[in-house]
């Protein structure tokens, strides 16, 4: 189950104020930030089966010191206040277009179970899957230590775009996701930053606003 806090910033600038600040360095257990390109495919069929079932599947392309492939399925859950809980199953590959039982095989289940994968991909095939959006943005992470908790804060700035570009949104978004530990330290560092830095919680997922925004224009 992924469990994070999405913090909502003004600008870039607001942002990163808070990897600068006493109050972040206080928990901050890595030596230095790792910072990546990562540019997002969201994927479903043409009548949406996916989304209908509350799920979502990712082609993720990472560009940094190392690059690679990562899929990424999400399915379920819900958000409230700028907590998101969903189900989610990762998968490194070498593939060049997304396979679905490759990914059941190959999936990372982190404790999820991965017998929901057949309800998402019920009655959809590899050749259904087909480009809904698109997004890419820069992402800069560090390790938390919060109370018992072992907390990762990823700061993401990038533009996302209707199909064809005329309207706009930035993402200026910090995501604090819980490895391990308590919700109550997961919210308990989040109000610190929104208390201290002007942010507010953020509901809608990225691949949300992208789809949202791709319609428009």
């Amino acid at each position: 189950m992924e469990t994070e806090v999405k913090l909502c910033f003004e600008n870039k600038e607001s942002l990163f104020k808070v990897a600068d600040s006493e109050l972040f360095r206080k928990f901050t257990i890595t030596a230095e930030p790792v910072t990546v390109t990562l540019e997002n495919y969201y994927l479903d069929t043409d009548d949406h089966k996916i989304l209908s079932r509350n799920g979502s599947v990712r082609r993720r392309l990472v560009s940094g010191n190392e690059s690679y492939i990562e899929e990424t399925v999400k399915y379920g859950g819900g958000s409230a206040s700028g907590l998101h809980r969903r189900f989610e199953w990762n998968f490194r590959t070498d593939e060049d277009r997304f396979v679905i039982d490759s990914f059941k095989r190959g999936v990372l289940t982190d404790g999820d179970p991965a017998t929901l994968l057949d309800e998402v991909f019920e009655g959809v095939e590899d050749g259904d899957l087909k480009i809904l959006c698109f997004n890419s943005f820069e992402r800069t992470s560090y390790k938390l230590q919060y109370n018992e908790s072992l907390i990762e804060a990823c700061f993401d700035s990038g533009v996302i775009y209707n199909q064809d570009k005329t309207v706009s949104e930035d993402i200026c978004e910090l995501e604090l996701e819980l490895e391990k530990g308590s919700d109550s330290d997961l919210t308990g560092l989040s109000n610190l930053i929104k208390a201290g830095f002007g942010c507010i919680p953020l509901d809608k997922s990225k691949f949300q606003r992208t789809l949202e925004l791709a319609k428009r224009g």
